[in-house]
């Protein structure tokens, strides 16, 4: 079995050749798919604008066909203006033969401003004003100019069908037979029919006209009709588009973004002659969803899709062929190779491969297993030994650094006190003396500690059950550490139960233990802060009303003795907690160049205390400080047994 994230040599030269040959394949199909897609869009811009430009065409030839047919029109009408009812049979004669895209015609007598002929209904055209026209007309005048064009898509396009677009209104002058103004003919026609929206249109495209003030004249969308192009939501295109129309170019392509769809716009220009014999630019636009122009690229992105299925098909089984033979040899070396590793190799390694240079690695394999085999059980003893050498220095080194330091602090302490002349009087100096004399006691004791310290780690150690005096024990342990404590300028308290007296336990461990917790709580306390020891004796039930104690195994039937250290130091991060009692462990890692100290003092405690049969508990907080309990049970003199309550079966 491989470890999580490693992978068979097979595998790996699977999955490299087909790394290399995959990519490569897709990218082939990528360029071919991008450049047809190329030629499509190339097309579809020249089709489009070869359709606007013939779109323009078609308009403005429609438009001299029907100014002809209304010149011809009004000519004819001329000679039937004095019969009686002839107005309304004319229009609808004329309507007939107009073309259909005429959709009403209507004649508005001039002297009496009445419609006395029309084929609109009710509604009447917005016809030109007489006065358009001379009152008397020439004979030399041009008929053709005489025809009046006028635009009122918006209007026009609530009284007709929505897809019927580019609303014109033709209006020519009636003369009678003594060439004064009778009549005015107007004729209403629509000049192209927009397809309708949804369905498919080939690369002719919708019909777009805009005139060259910017309103749109036909659109395939009818509610756009009347509006002007700088409503448009991108009407920053539409105005290039208008001004290069206007300006003459029509193969001009864009590709531009309306109503998150993308359309290409082919266009082209018209002169048409609006009003007053003046010429008109319309921008003539073919457009079309970029769909329809890739519509026959989906046949050939379906082909490169199974071809490339194909192909990767083919490349996987050439692959696997090509894995298996140089895989294969690899694969018996390499269980050949653990059962090396498992003791239960065959001899010799297989052999007689197709490739020279893996049967020269099975003989290399087979000399370097008999050398691992001599080596093997020299290196094992050494180990051995060396293991067990330096696990006894490094448990003794730091043994001896914690032990020793903490009592010959003290002692350095007060002979420099003395030495420097810190002392306002020779019984303090006495004092300062009697503290080291005492710490080099103690010092005394630690080494003699540290030559059966075996014997601790052996659970040899039996104790010394004494009746001890709790208050004095525990003045002679904050002396021990008051140096040190002035140096830092910290307070110490101490906090003895009054009825609490003469203890049974053993003296020396118990001394030792106070020491470790309260030369820490000195140690990681900053200056100004605090250190107080409070001792007080109880039952387990009473002791843990009172003091709360962390969760500790405390039977509440026996008697206990409960010494507390508190402090405002540093404190401990419950993430840290675990690390707490482990030898040579320190809490942190950046505190080690600031605190001295080994990481053992915690752990020895600890372990005195269970050998008393006891517990030593916590509470810690960073920057909130810290309180540590050794929890001794009340052992009676020469007696494993705690003390019972009284009323405990």
């Amino acid at each position: 079995m491989g470890k999580p994230g490693q992978s068979s040599f097979r595998l790996i030269l699977l999955s490299r050749i087909l790394l290399l040959s995959i990519p490569i394949l897709l990218a082939g199909e990528y360029v071919v798919y991008r450049k047809a897609r190329s030629g499509f869009l190339e097309t579809a811009r020249q089709n489009l604008t070869e359709s606007a430009v013939r779109k323009g065409e078609n308009i403005r030839a429609l438009t001299d066909a029907i100014q002809s047919n209304m010149v011809v029109a009004g000519e004819a009408f001329s000679g039937e203006i004095n019969q009686p009812g002839s107005a309304q049979k004319f229009v609808q004669r004329m309507t007939r033969r107009f073309p259909e895209q005429v959709q009403c015609v209507q004649l508005k007598n001039v002297q009496t401003g009445q419609i006395d002929g029309s084929t609109c209904g009710d509604r009447r055209i917005e016809q030109a004003a007489s006065q358009a026209w001379p009152q008397q007309r020439s004979t030399t005048a041009d008929l053709l100019d005489s025809v009046l064009i006028s635009s009122h898509p918006a209007k026009l396009l609530k009284q007709t069908d929505a897809q019927r677009q580019l609303n014109l209104v033709f209006s020519v002058p009636v003369y009678d037979s003594a060439n004064q103004l009778q009549y005015v003919l107007s004729a209403q026609a629509a000049l192209y029919k927009q397809e309708q929206v949804g369905q498919r249109v080939l690369l002719a495209g919708y019909t777009v006209v805009i005139d060259q003030d910017g309103v749109i004249l036909a659109h395939p969308d009818a509610t756009r009709v009347g509006r002007n192009i700088a409503q448009e939501t991108n009407a920053r295109v539409l105005n290039a588009i208008l001004e290069q129309a206007i300006a003459g170019r029509q193969e001009a392509l864009h590709l531009f973004v309306d109503r998150k769809a993308e359309w290409l716009a082919g266009y082209g220009s018209v002169q048409i002659p609006i009003a007053n014999k003046k010429n008109q630019t319309w921008a003539i636009l073919a457009i079309a969803p970029i769909e329809n122009a890739l519509y026959d690229l989906q046949g050939i992105q379906q082909i490169l899709s199974i071809l490339t299925i194909g192909l990767i098909g083919a490349s996987l089984l050439a692959t696997i062929y090509i894995a298996r033979d140089l895989a294969a040899p690899l694969e018996q070396l390499g269980n050949y190779a653990l059962q090396i590793c498992d003791r239960v190799a065959a001899n010799r390694a297989p052999k007689d491969f197709k490739i020279k240079e893996l049967n020269q690695l099975a003989a290399a394999l087979d000399k370097m297993v008999e050398r691992l085999d001599e080596r093997a059980e020299e290196l094992e003893t050494a180990w051995q030994e060396a293991l067990a050498a330096n696990q006894l220095k490094s448990e003794f080194l730091a043994t001896t650094s914690h032990e020793l330091r903490t009592p010959l602090n003290a002692i350095i302490g007060c002979v420099r006190l003395v030495r420097d002349g810190c002392c306002d009087s020779e019984e303090e100096e006495l004092e300062f003396l009697q503290q080291a004399d005492d710490a080099a006691i103690h010092l005394l004791k630690v080494i003699n500690d540290l030559l059966d310290i075996s014997k601790i780690e052996a659970g040899k150690v039996e104790l010394n059950l004494q009746p001890v005096s709790i208050p004095e024990l525990c003045q002679q342990c904050l002396r021990m550490i008051q140096p040190g404590a002035e140096k830092k300028r910290l307070s110490l308290s101490l906090d003895i139960n009054p009825t609490l007296d003469y203890v049974p336990l053993d003296e020396r461990r118990v001394r030792q233990m106070l020491i470790n917790l309260l030369s820490n709580a000195v140690k990681f306390t900053p200056e100004g802060g605090y250190v107080k020891l409070s001792a007080q004796t109880g039952y387990g039930y009473q002791l843990e009303q009172d003091n709360r104690p962390d969760h500790s195994p405390i039977n509440p039937n026996t008697a206990y003795l409960c010494l507390e250290v508190l402090d405002s130091g540093i404190g401990i991060p419950e993430e840290r907690w675990h690390l707490l009692f482990r030898p040579f462990q320190q809490i942190d890692s950046s505190l080690t160049r600031k605190h001295e100290g080994t990481g053992l003092g915690l752990a020895l405690t600890k372990r005195l205390v269970e050998l008393h049969g006891g517990t030593l508990s916590f509470q810690s907080a960073p920057d909130q400080g810290s309180v540590f309990r050794i929890w001794l049970p009340l052992l009676e003199p020469n007696s494993s047994k705690p003390a019972k309550h009284p009323d405990s079966v």
